[in-house]
């Protein structure tokens, strides 16, 4: 019984921090912005891709692989904020789902024609493989490697929006955007700088679930559902929300598939619901 339990929590935990990796870029943009960005998972998906590109064909490390999607995704995803985001900040939601979910397809059809339908795996350093003893049982090496990555990116998130004076900025114009203009923010600039960095969370959520999930074109569709979920349930614009949310959901998910496996993704969708109903605006969520 304790080493079921104990196996429920590590992979509860580490499904917990790929979800808050991901959605945490979402929240953050969709709270600033305002706009409904169902081209996010895409991001995570192209993310994994660049991943394996480089440990596959060009011999990257997978620390410097991640890096490296990171970086990439976010400056790629400049370009589209600049260019196509921009333009419709201030259209009608329907005007931006139609646009972003057609990013996402266009996504799918890009990867699958380069890359295939087959599910793609990546092959871990030695140190991430095995196991580690934790007294009450072993875990898997890499499902501890990716939550020790997720606090960590934690305490980087809670610090740079609690602790500097970006971060400030970026929880004024969260709040009333209007008013951080008035008072000289650029909350254009804050735009481009969050979307980007909720870009490159996504890509490097996306690299870090290859070993976990698998990789496929269908991810960015497959997955967002799940993103959108963290997000609502924690609160637009709410790292700490977002947090306790990809908490929640994770570790009820992987609990119930653990125990009643025929009853699928039920019980993530029935906890969603049932903290819905009760707070609509979610956990942290502004009324």
């Amino acid at each position: 019984m304790i080493g079921s339990i104990a196996s429920i929590l590590v992979d509860g935990l580490a499904y917990a921090m790929f979800l808050f990796i991901v959605s945490v870029g979402l929240s953050v943009t969709m709270g600033l912005m305002g706009f409904v960005n169902l081209a996010h998972g895409a991001f995570a998906m192209a993310g994994g891709y660049v991943v394996l590109t480089a440990m596959r064909y060009f011999g990257v490390p997978f620390i410097a692989a991640l890096a490296l999607t990171f970086f990439v995704i976010g400056a790629v995803s400049v370009v589209f904020e600049r260019t196509l985001y921009a333009r419709l900040y201030k259209a009608g939601e329907l005007d931006q789902v139609l646009l972003t979910i057609g990013l996402a397809f266009m996504a799918i059809a890009g990867a699958t024609y380069f890359f295939g339908p087959i599910p793609q795996h990546i092959t871990m350093p030695d140190w991430l493989a095995g196991h580690i003893d934790i007294g009450l049982r072993t875990v898997p090496t890499y499902r501890a490697f990716l939550i020790l990555i997720g606090f960590a990116l934690v305490i980087a998130l809670w610090y740079g929006f609690e602790r500097t004076t970006l971060g400030a900025k970026i929880r004024a114009a969260v709040d009333n955007r209007r008013m951080a203009q008035s008072v000289g923010i650029n909350v254009d600039l804050l735009f481009t700088l969050t979307f980007a960095v909720g870009s490159g969370l996504a890509a490097l959520g996306g690299g870090l679930s290859i070993h976990l999930l698998g990789l496929t074109p269908t991810f960015a569709l497959v997955y967002l559902v799940l993103f959108l979920l963290v997000v609502s349930v924690g609160g637009l614009g709410s790292v700490k929300g977002t947090l306790v949310a990809a908490l929640v959901l994770g570790i009820f998910d992987t609990t119930g598939k653990y125990l009643y496996a025929e009853a699928g993704g039920f019980f993530i969708y029935a906890i969603a619901m049932a903290v819905l109903l009760i707070k609509p605006a979610g956990l942290y969520g502004r009324e």
